[in-house]
C-alpha cells in the first residue's frame, strides 16, 4: 500500500515537473511575441521582418520535432528533456544580447532547435510514468500548459519589460530554466518512471518507415498544421493588432491577451476528459464541431467593433482550439504503443510546426502586401483551419484499431 502510494506521488511529481518545463518553454515563446513591440523599434523591422524574427524559432523548432522524438525512444526521456531545456536556456540569454537582425535570426533559430526535441521526449516521459489508461488524460494535462504559459508569460513578462528592458527578460528567464533543468534530471529516473506493473501492455518495435506510412498518423500532422497555424498566428500578430488597430498600450495588451490563454488552457483540459469519457470511436465528429466553431469566432473576431468584443471572440476561438489540440495529443496514446510515442509526437507535432512556421512570415508578408490590413492575413489563418476540418473528417475508428496490430515483439 505504502509503495503504491509513492509510486503515484512520484509520477504526479512528474506531471508536475513536465507541466513546468512546458510552461517555461512557453513563457520563452511568449515573451518575444510580447516584446516584439519594442524589438521591431530598436532593429526598425517591416512586417515582413518581424514575421521572419518570429519564424525563426518555428523552422528549427520544426526541424528538431522528429528527430528529437527518435532520440527519446532510443535514449530515453530523462536524457533528452535535461539537454533540452539546458540548450534553449543558453539560447535564452543570448536572445537578450542580439546585436541585429541576423544575430537574432540565428539566435531564435537555435532557441528552436533546443526546444524541438522536449515535446516528443516529455510524452515519452508521460507513457513511461503512466499506465495506458492514464495517459491520455495525463497528456492533455501536460498540453494545457501551452495556454498556461499564455497565461504567466503576459503577467510576467510584460510588467518585467516596461520595467528593466525586453533583453533584462530574456537573462532573468534563463536562469530559470537551468533551475527547471536540474529539477527535472533530478527527478526522470528510471525507478520513478515505470507504469503500472501489473498492467501488461504489448510493447512492438515499428520501423520509423513503416510508422510514417500510418494514415492516421498524417490525418493528426495535418489537422495539427491546421490549429498550429490558427493558434500562432493569433499568438505572433495579436500583440501588434492589437496596439496598432485596436489602440491599446503595452501594459494593457499584456493583460488582455492572458485571458484567451486562460480559456486555452481550460479548452485543453476539458477536451481530453471529453474525448476519453465520450467520443472515443467518434473523434471526427468531435474535431470537425469545435474546428468550425474556432473558424467562426476567429472571423468575428477581426470584425468585432469594440476591443472587449475582440478579446471575448478570441477568448472562444482558443477555448474551442484547446478542445481540438486535446483530441490530437491524446489520440497517439490510445493508437500507438508506448516505445514509439517519442517518434509518433514527433512526426505530428512537426506538422504542426509547419503551420507554425510559416503563419508569422505569411501573415507579415500578406499585411505589407495589403498596406497593414489583418483581414488578408487572419483569411490565410482561417484557410489552413479549413485543412483540419477536411482531415478530421477523414478520421475513421477502423484505422485507429488497425493501428494497434503489433508488428514486432519486442525483446
Amino acid at each position: 500500500m505504502i509503495d503504491a502510494v509513492k509510486g503515484k506521488n512520484k509520477k504526479y511529481l512528474i506531471l508536475t515537473l513536465l507541466f513546468l518545463g512546458w510552461c517555461l518553454s512557453y513563457l520563452d515563446r511568449m515573451s518575444m511575441n510580447v516584446s516584439i513591440v519594442q524589438i521591431a523599434k530598436e532593429f526598425h523591422l517591416s512586417p515582413t521582418g518581424l514575421g521572419v524574427v518570429l519564424s525563426s524559432f518555428f523552422a528549427g523548432y520544426a526541424l528538431m520535432q522528429i528527430p528529437g522524438g527518435w532520440l527519446a525512444d532510443k535514449y530515453g526521456s530523462r536524457k533528452v528533456v535535461a539537454v533540452c531545456i539546458i540548450f534553449w536556456s543558453i539560447f535564452t540569454v543570448a536572445t537578450g544580447v542580439a546585436g541585429s537582425l541576423m544575430s537574432m535570426i540565428f539566435i531564435r533559430f537555435l532557441f528552436g532547435l533546443g526546444e524541438g526535441g522536449y515535446p516528443a521526449a516529455s510524452s515519452k516521459a508521460i507513457a513511461d510514468s503512466f499506465s495506458k489508461v492514464e495517459r491520455s488524460s495525463a497528456q492533455t494535462i501536460m498540453m494545457s500548459s501551452n495556454s498556461l504559459g499564455g497565461v504567466i508569460a503576459p503577467l510576467i513578462a510584460t510588467p518585467l519589460l516596461v520595467w528593466v528592458g525586453w533583453r533584462n527578460v530574456f537573462f532573468a528567464i534563463g536562469i530559470f530554466g537551468a533551475i527547471v533543468a536540474w529539477l527535472l534530471w533530478h527527478n526522470l529516473k528510471p525507478e520513478n518512471m515505470q507504469a503500472e506493473k501489473e498492467e501488461k501492455e504489448t510493447l512492438v518495435k515499428v520501423p520509423f518507415k513503416k510508422l510514417i506510412k500510418d494514415t492516421t498518423l498524417w490525418k493528426l500532422a495535418v489537422m495539427w498544421f491546421g490549429m498550429s497555424t490558427l493558434i500562432w498566428g493569433l499568438i505572433s500578430w495579436m500583440p501588434l493588432y492589437l496596439t496598432q488597430v485596436r489602440g491599446l498600450n503595452l501594459m494593457t495588451m499584456g493583460m488582455l491577451t492572458s485571458v484567451p490563454a486562460l480559456t486555452g488552457a481550460i479548452g485543453t483540459i476539458v477536451g481530453g476528459r471529453l474525448f476519453q469519457k465520450y467520443f472515443s470511436g467518434r473523434e471526427k465528429y468531435y474535431a470537425i464541431v469545435f474546428s468550425l466553431l474556432a473558424l467562426l469566432f476567429l472571423y468575428l473576431l477581426f470584425n468585432a467593433p469594440s476591443v472587449s468584443l475582440v478579446i471575448t471572440y478570441q477568448a472562444l476561438c482558443t477555448t474551442f482550439h484547446g478542445l481540438v489540440f486535446a483530441i490530437i495529443m491524446a489520440m497517439p496514446h490510445q493508437v500507438f504503443s508506448k516505445n514509439v510515442i517519442g517518434s509518433s509526437i514527433g512526426f505530428i507535432n512537426f506538422g504542426g510546426q509547419i503551420g507554425a512556421l510559416l503563419a508569422p512570415t505569411v501573415m507579415g508578408f500578406l499585411l505589407e502586401k495589403s498596406h497593414g490590413s489583418y483581414q488578408t492575413a487572419f483569411m490565410y489563418v482561417i484557410i489552413c483551419g479549413v485543412l483540419t476540418i477536411l482531415a478530421a473528417a477523414t478520421l475513421s475508428r477502423s484505422s485507429k484499431e488497425g493501428l494497434e496490430v503489433p508488428i514486432e515483439k519486442s525483446i
